[in-house]
């Protein structure tokens, strides 16, 4: 056959009878079900797409060869929607005003299948640039809407609707003159069109520009809501979905011009709530979650809580359809394997270095997994999660209020003969623990043994949801007496790990992990007990549920730490890890979570692990190793090789960390056999910052565990950490600080050439506001301990760090880390007493946070304190003295005599 090559083309474009029978039989074979076919006719139309006219052929099926079937139809115009995306600057002029001249004449085709793939074809030529070169577009549409045929102006919203969602940026800019002006006026006039589906494009057109505060839209604010409101109870669901979303929206943006009728709204939202379309229903139950977040929130609902927390209770049961989803009546399934769709891709958490704080230091970065997460294969957001969501947030906003609304449905649902109204009961129990638990805390003593009860409730969404509450109170059940509580809950929960079911063997395997944080070292007596079980599973779970439970033994390893150095303890745990561990391919994802679970067990096993470090140690070289080496690769010939999955080195590098933290010094003889400080130099350059965390994390831990073979490297390392000290990558940055804190400890006066690359982005990092207080801290140790190894050095700049340096510090518990600095800064004090005495009150408060300084470190304070005493006289240090909180003046009276 003949393709016509040539690249001029007339604008009456015929096809070739011939050609168009092949393009034809190809998209009937690529709607065959088997991949092999599909396989052969991609690579045909990759080869297709050599012929300038191929694209005038699919547009052709598209919009004049009616008498093909229209899936045949729909299915040639997304082919040619993929070219545009691909190709669509090599396009001949003359293919591409054929395109479009057809699009725009065809975008009333009768067939509502070829009007959308017509209006999808549009906005992707319209998104690649084409809205500056296609000047007739948006008015040519704008007309259509004013046509007589339904079909035409239906097309016309369809294709103005995508464009709205996929170009809204460049829609209200001046490259186009601004088209908003005219476009937005005219949508508002269709709120009235008497066809359900035009209402709903007209009102989804408009909803594009509201997060963006649009000009255009601002202008016409007060008609727009005018014009929803007079939406309100349109008999179309799809026209009540996107008036509810409208609301949402101007509730960010707009709440001054929603003020006034908000209480009309409130009364609205809670009927839409309610609504017989879960689609709607779940648009308006996401008003109070936003709203839920706008601090006029407690005012303005408290007079509705008695008619609203009912209705999100209310849609916290299982919907019928969820049931049957979530095959709530399959009470066994344990020996069913997983199929793929059931695992969730999971996400490394790099390593960060953290200080360690008082026991009652608030912690700030709060992120706990324990958000409503109780039924993750229906589509992931639902009425169920969402009323959950808002009743969660709602008991953060109003507290202990919120309980005389509650509790009287509570009694009713979490005693209820149906399981479902007893399963959302508990769910609604978890939703508000967080938001109310002072005021639970009276009900929980009888709450506590009643949920432990059903956790051997005969239906498994009922046990699987008891896990999750049970959890979300494990902070109470920690501070009672273990015997009363927690002892039987933990006996409970190991039983669920082994349940049958694989719902609750999860639910179980997670609340159990959230039960060991909070319990720590209370579990220590029950270690064996624990193990058994955890290792029983082993045996018993299918793939998903695996990656959780290495998860549960990770945090358990973190929870007792070195408790767990005993031989009976790791003769049971470590064989089943090392048999994954032997099983698993380089390649293979499920290697991440047993990654991460090895680190923290060799962490707390320290010598305990020396039996199984080699081919740990080995193994993790060379991920680092092969992803390097893929890498270099891609970057070198991207359309040849594949980029590597760098979580592989991440998580490498991180195991890597935690036998450098658990062997220490034993590490010493792996590290002189291999090339891991090549790699890591590699690594700490690295454009992901993720790798670059993790590199620096173990740079810190091997300087302290085997720092001969680390300082040949230092003079290449250094200018890396300096430049690394950017706050805007937080966990990069705080990585680096503490390794050089690390290091400046090992190198003593040697470290003195490498202050000027450290010190002033330091000094700046401990000033800037709105830091996090992990960053704060390591660079107040780092500052403290360069301090110490090169006071003349760092001392001149101490009026410039004082203070933050001594409000960062003040509440880390005592520990080696803190002592380095603190000599640090009474070295410096001593270099440069000047640079201290306007801060001396922070100073005092500072030492003041010791419990118990070695000898030596309180000789220091005790000198510095009495100098600045002496040199001021009685009578001013009485005086300054007497602005001092009085905790803090009878602790330095005490402790230092002052």
């Amino acid at each position: 056959m003949v393709w016509d090559r040539q690249t001029k083309m007339e604008y009456e474009w015929k096809p070739d009878e011939q050609g168009l029978q092949q393009i034809l039989q190809l998209l009937k074979e690529s709607q065959s079900p088997d991949t092999t076919i599909q396989r052969t006719v991609q690579q045909k139309l990759e080869q297709l797409n050599q012929y300038p006219d191929f694209n005038n052929y699919l547009i052709f099926v598209l919009t004049k060869l009616k008498s093909e079937d229209e899936p045949t139809r729909s299915l040639s115009g997304l082919i040619l929607k993929n070219n545009v995306k691909a190709h669509f600057q090599n396009f001949p002029n003359g293919v591409t005003d054929f395109i479009k001249s057809e699009c725009l004449n065809n975008i009333g085709d009768s067939s509502p299948l070829i009007r959308a793939t017509v209006g999808i074809l549009i906005t992707t030529i319209a998104s690649k640039g084409e809205l500056q070169n296609w000047p007739d577009l948006l008015p040519k549409l704008c007309s259509l809407l004013d046509s007589e045929d339904y079909n035409t102006c239906e097309g016309a919203f369809g294709a103005l609707q995508k464009i709205c969602e996929d170009s809204a940026e460049i829609l209200d800019s001046d490259v186009l003159d601004r088209p908003l002006n005219i476009m937005i006026p005219k949508f508002l006039q269709f709120f009235k069109h008497s066809s359900p589906k035009i209402r709903s494009h007209a009102v989804a057109c408009v909803n594009q520009f509201i997060i963006s505060r649009t000009q255009a839209l601002m202008l016409h604010i007060d008609s727009f809501i005018e014009n929803l409101f007079a939406l309100a109870g349109d008999e179309e669901p799809e026209v009540r979905k996107n008036v509810c979303r409208a609301l949402v929206m101007l509730l960010e943006v707009r709440m001054d011009r929603l003020l006034p009728h908000m209480h009309n709204i409130v009364e609205y939202m809670l009927q839409r709530t309610q609504d017989q379309d879960e689609n709607v229903a779940l648009e308006a139950c996401e008003f109070w979650l936003t709203l839920a977040e706008q601090p006029i929130c407690k005012d303005v609902l408290v007079r509705h809580l008695p008619k609203l927390i009912p209705v999100l209770v209310n849609g916290m049961k299982y919907s019928d359809i969820d049931i049957i989803l979530l095959k709530g009546d399959v009470e066994e399934d344990e020996t069913i394997p997983d199929s793929e769709q059931d695992i969730r891709p999971r996400f490394h958490r790099s390593r960060t270095v953290a200080q360690q704080h008082d026991e009652d230091g608030i912690e700030e970065e709060d992120d706990d997994d324990d958000e409503i997460d109780d039924d993750d294969t229906i589509s992931d957001w639902n009425l169920r999660k969402c009323s959950a969501a808002a009743l969660d947030v709602l008991a953060n906003v109003y507290r202990d209020e919120l309980l005389p609304h509650i509790l009287p449905l509570l009694k009713e649902l979490l005693f209820h003969h149906e399981w479902v109204v007893k399963e959302s009961g508990i769910l609604v129990l978890g939703a508000i623990a967080e938001g109310c638990m002072q005021g639970m805390i009276p009900y929980l003593p009888e709450l506590i043994p009643h949920l432990i009860q059903c956790l051997s409730d005969k239906k498994a969404l009922v046990r699987s949801i008891t896990c999750w509450t049970l959890s979300r109170y494990a902070h109470w059940v920690v501070s009672q007496p273990p015997d009363t509580y927690l002892k039987p809950l933990m006996t409970e929960l190991l039983k669920r790990i082994l349940d049958s079911n694989k719902r609750v063997q999860e639910a179980a395997c997670s609340a159990f992990a959230t039960l060991e944080e909070e319990a720590c070292t209370e579990l220590v007596p029950y270690l064996a007990y624990i193990l058994d079980t955890l290792v029983f599973a082993f045996s018993k779970y299918q793939h998903k549920n695996l990656l959780i439970l290495y998860d549960a033994i990770g945090t358990l390893a973190d929870s007792v730490g070195h408790h767990l150095n005993k031989p009976e303890y790791i003769q049971m745990l470590m064989p089943p890890l090392i048999q994954k561990w032997n099983m698993l391919k380089d390649e293979d994802k499920d290697l991440f979570p047993l990654l991460e679970c090895l680190s923290s067990v060799a962490t707390a096993l320290q010598s305990g692990f020396l039996p199984y470090c080699e081919p740990v140690y080995q193994r993790c070289v060379n991920l680092v190793q092969k992803t390097l080496a893929q890498a270099m690769l891609n970057n070198a010939h991207p359309d040849q090789y594949e980029a590597p999955d760098k979580d592989f080195m991440i998580v490498a590098l991180d195991l890597l960390s935690g036998l450098a933290e658990g062997l220490g010094g034993n590490i010493e003889q792996l590290v002189a056999r291999s090339n891991i400080l090549t790699l890591m130099y590699q690594c700490m350059q690295d454009k992901m910052p993720e790798v670059r965390q993790s590199s620096f994390a173990l740079l810190g831990d091997l300087t302290k565990a085997c720092f001969p073979h680390v300082k040949p490297c230092i003079a290449d390392f250094m200018p890396i950490l300096g430049t690394n000290l950017n706050p805007e990558f937080i966990s990069v940055c705080n990585n680096a600080t503490w390794a050089i804190g690390e290091i400046s400890i090992q190198m003593g006066i040697e470290m003195k050439p490498y202050i000027p690359m450290v010190l002033h982005q330091l000094v700046e990092i401990i000033n800037r506001p709105n830091t996090p207080k992990t960053l704060l801290e390591n660079t107040a140790i780092t500052i403290g301990r360069l301090g110490y190894v090169c006071p003349q050095e760092v001392a001149p700049m101490l009026q410039q760090f004082i203070r933050p340096w001594c409000t960062s510090l003040r509440n880390i518990r005592d520990n080696e880390e803190k002592d380095s600095a603190f000599r640090g800064i009474c070295t410096m004090i001593s270099v440069n007493p000047s640079g201290v005495i306007q801060d001396f009150i922070f100073f005092c408060d500072a030492v003041a946070s010791w419990i118990n300084p070695k000898d030596d470190l309180r000789d220091m304070f005790c000198k510095i304190l009495h100098g600045f005493k002496n040199q001021v006289g009685d009578e001013n240090w009485r005086r300054f003295s007497d602005q001092f909180p009085l905790p803090l003046k009878e602790r330095l009276a005490a402790f230092y005599g002052v």
